[in-house]
């Protein structure tokens, strides 16, 4: 793939999720939505999949950061294991594993972690409680939706793409077309 047109795919995806962070909220579907419409590939049912994955699973931030887990969800759904296959003798769900990783070692990277509130800490200094008014509040305040969650959900958009192209998940026409619509 020539490197203008990885670049232009993978700043599109960067852009629509930092623009849908700062603009709607909820990482996991932001990102799910940058991945989906800038490789158009559109899903729905995934996309409404990830509504409750918001600030660490319903905003408590325990667990993994949604946007993370939204690329995870976007590369198994190129390469995992089918249903109609689920004793899976080709063993695809660990090819899948392995292209998970890939996107998890870029969150280490640049991160150093994966979970929600340890990326806050990372990029707040410490982590937020967003069911409760106050904290949300004062999570605003330090540029939770206007810097913040919104660099994290651009980086995981293009991390993920980044992982999707290097991995061969999407076929070359289906990139030159996406790109083309830039």
């Amino acid at each position: 793939m020539d490197d203008k047109v990885r670049e232009k795919l993978l700043q599109n995806a960067y852009d629509l999720g930092y623009e849908y962070e700062n603009t709607y909220r909820g990482c996991g579907q932001v990102v799910i939505a940058a991945l989906q419409e800038t490789f158009d590939m559109p899903n729905p049912e995934v996309f409404k999949s990830l509504t409750g994955w918001a600030g660490g699973g319903s905003t408590v931030g325990d667990s993994g950061c949604g946007a993370y887990v939204a690329g995870v969800l976007f590369l198994s759904g190129l390469r995992g294991r089918e249903y109609s296959n689920f004793a899976d003798p080709e063993r695809i769900r660990f090819e899948s594993f392995a292209i998970a990783r890939k996107l998890h070692e870029k969150y280490i990277k640049e991160f150093g972690c994966v979970n929600c509130h340890d990326i806050h800490r990372v990029v707040y200094g410490r982590p937020y409680y967003l069911p409760d008014p106050d904290e949300m509040i004062k999570f605003d305040e330090v540029g939770g939706h206007t810097t913040g969650c919104t660099m994290v959900c651009g980086k995981g958009a293009r991390f993920a793409a980044e992982v999707a192209i290097d991995e061969g998940l999407i076929p070359e026409e289906k990139l030159v077309a996406a790109a083309a619509k830039l």
